[in-house]
């Protein structure tokens, strides 16, 4: 399991947490939104990427570490 921290310019409403494989969805900042939580693998890792590529939303920053849970 990985945790992620996906940091994308633009505004995504927090309902889109389920379509975002359940993370977390906070604003940082005026046109910025963070997205984080727990991914089971790189596949749902790249899911979530594609995701934001359909919705044509600009990542600034992916953290990805090791869950310690």
């Amino acid at each position: 399991m990985l945790y992620i921290e996906i940091r994308v310019k633009g505004q995504i409403d927090g309902r889109w947490s389920d379509w975002f494989g359940g993370l977390t969805i906070r604003r940082s900042g005026a046109d910025e939104t963070v997205l984080a939580g727990p991914v089971p693998d790189q596949a749902a890792l790249y899911g979530i990427i594609s995701r934001l590529r359909d919705l044509r939303l600009e990542m600034s920053s992916l953290s990805v570490r090791p869950n310690d849970e």
